[in-house]
């Protein structure tokens, strides 16, 4: 239910807090799902493989880490946020690089300075019932765009539902990128009148820019 309160966020007791698009809202607690599907499987392995590696460096290399980490923080929470530990940072860097396929890093890499994003809108199309997602760009997304999206929703939703990564950007052909393959091997081929979220952003060294989110609403055939 909504709340007025001072602002909270986080379990105490029985209940949890958290701030939603509607304004500070409470609810029982419950124990989080946990359904351990390959994916999270997956993930988690990688965190704790990277842990390891971190604690398999050297005292000079972890400092190194911990030195880069202290000049970025962490994600806001209720107004605040603090320095990473070099360990999270560490973990952040080399799970994104081992995710995309690329090699995993010893030393702290520099934060990069990101070109424009290429991605500019989504637009969807339904010719004779063959549906296709394509992103208008008008440059060359290059092999560092990554793309998410979400699976099918209410063409009257505005906040962002959950996304997943689908993969790096194809290339453009006639300033589009076609999406169609990335996004139907994750959720199938999106039925007339739902919506479609794709979220695009870019990845340098294994740090990650601000997302773009683009939606579009899948057209009846033509």
């Amino acid at each position: 239910m909504k709340i007025i309160d001072v602002p909270q966020s986080g379990k105490c007791g029985l209940t949890v807090s958290f701030e939603s698009r509607n304004g500070l809202v409470r609810r029982a607690w419950v124990i989080p799902a946990n359904p351990r599907t390959a994916a999270q499987s997956n993930v988690r392995s990688l965190f704790a493989t990277e842990a390891a590696r971190f604690r398999a460096l050297t005292a000079a290399q972890q400092n190194s880490w911990n030195a880069a980490a202290s000049e970025q923080l962490s994600r806001s929470r209720l107004g605040q946020s603090g320095p990473l530990t070099g360990l999270q940072l560490f973990v952040k860097i080399n799970a994104t690089l081992t995710m995309l396929g690329q090699a995993a890093v010893d030393s702290p890499p520099a934060v990069p300075q990101f070109p424009a994003l290429a991605p500019q809108n989504l637009v969807i199309t339904n010719t004779g019932g063959v549906v296709a997602l394509k992103l208008t760009t008008p440059s060359d997304p290059g092999e560092n765009t990554i793309v998410r999206g979400s699976k099918p929703v209410s063409a009257g939703i505005r906040a962002v539902p959950g996304v997943v990564m689908l993969g790096i950007c194809p290339a453009p052909v006639l300033g589009a990128c076609d999406i169609t393959a990335l996004y139907t091997a994750e959720y199938g081929v999106p039925p007339v009148g739902k919506q479609v979220f794709v979220q695009c952003n870019q990845h340098v060294d294994g740090y990650q820019s601000l997302p773009m989110t683009f939606s579009a609403v899948v057209p009846a055939t033509v």
